[in-house]
């Protein structure tokens, strides 16, 4: 009997620690001291992170900073962005520079385990792929043999394309060029016959930056995958729970039709308990988080769904045009999942 209380006595506390409130975290009393998200992006990748002739940010990846400012500080402007190249990104990150790293930056095994960084939750399922002229009339990767190929230093896509020629016996010969503006300028130069980065990059590089994109084709070929999201110093378990949690807050936004349109009206009378959950009207998930009930509604109300921040920014309406693909939801053919929010 003595036994059985001790047992009930654990599984109650365990009971109670499940429920408690989250403490803030460094990282989170930083920012609110400060009353600014810190956010490195990209120097320059149209659909994902790059400013206007006004300063002005817009991509994916700015939506992205924009929503944890939203949830965070109550204010999706409350961002100060940081443009980093593939080289500096890390080191900025790791020396608190930025509170998060939200540059198109692919999940792999050693950035997780030797960087002291956190992958937090994938925001574009990409591949590695390469862009030609329409008059070299290459149809394929593997018509590259021998090729010269611009690639960006310091990146996966460097190792990809190294691995891809010695696994295809192509022989591929890489121009390597540290700052992307380089690779870009000598693929369009005439200097190499191909330009290899995400098939997104490619997408960006040929609507930005060609003088006539329709004289450019991205190959079919994926020689890679690229899942894309941000990054968080490890250590501070809070911000990294925030970051994350509000990533799959927008998918699930979307999943339930939680829109920046509908928002307020959903919360009022939305009597789905799992919406009720995700605006804050029935259930309070932010105490878990450090940040009080409606962080998600105002981050859905900031940046819409994470369906409308795709579309905005990179979709088939938006420059880019990318089609959906795998960055669907998981219950339209795609493979973008997000775990409940309960």
């Amino acid at each position: 009997m003595k036994s059985l209380k001790i047992v009930a006595a654990i599984v109650a506390t365990m009971g109670t620690l499940v429920a408690s409130p989250a403490f803030a975290g460094k990282t989170l009393d930083a920012i609110k001291a400060r009353g600014q998200v810190i956010c490195g992006v990209n120097t320059g990748l149209a659909g994902f992170g790059a400013a206007d002739s006004g300063g002005k940010w817009t991509g994916l990846d700015v939506d992205i900073c924009r929503a944890v400012a939203a949830a965070t500080l109550g204010d999706g402007e409350k961002v100060k962005y940081v443009p980093l190249n593939a080289q500096a990104r890390f080191t900025a990150l790791q020396s608190g520079e930025v509170d998060i790293l939200s540059r198109n930056t692919t999940f792999t095994l050693t950035r997780d385990a030797s960087l002291g960084l956190s992958q937090t939750a994938v925001t574009y399922y990409d591949g590695q792929g390469f862009m030609v002229t329409v008059k070299s009339k290459i149809k394929s990767a593997k018509q590259l043999k021998g090729q010269t190929v611009c690639v960006q230093s310091g990146t996966t896509t460097e190792k990809n394309l190294t691995d891809f020629s010695k696994a295809s016996g192509l022989g591929i010969k890489p121009v390597v060029f540290e700052k992307l503006e380089a690779a870009e300028g000598a693929y369009f130069s005439g200097r190499c016959v191909a330009y290899t980065t995400d098939a997104s990059g490619l997408a960006s590089t040929r609507n930005k930056v060609a003088k006539n994109p329709a004289d450019h084709v991205i190959l079919p070929d994926l020689i890679s995958k690229e899942p894309l999201g941000p990054m968080v110093r490890r250590g501070d378990d809070e911000w990294t729970a925030i970051v994350k949690w509000t990533i799959y807050g927008l998918l699930e936004a979307e999943e339930y039709g939680v829109t920046a349109a509908n928002v307020d009206e959903q919360k009022a009378n939305s009597k789905d308990p799992i919406v009720g959950r995700l605006l804050g009207s029935t259930e309070d998930t932010g105490k878990l988080l450090g940040l009080d009930k409606e962080w998600l509604a105002r981050a859905i109300k900031t940046t819409g769904n994470y369906g409308e921040i795709f579309e905005r920014n990179v979709g088939p309406k938006s420059a880019l045009q990318l089609p959906r693909g795998l960055n669907n939801l998981w219950n339209k053919g795609g493979v973008q999942y997000a775990p409940p929010l309960r």
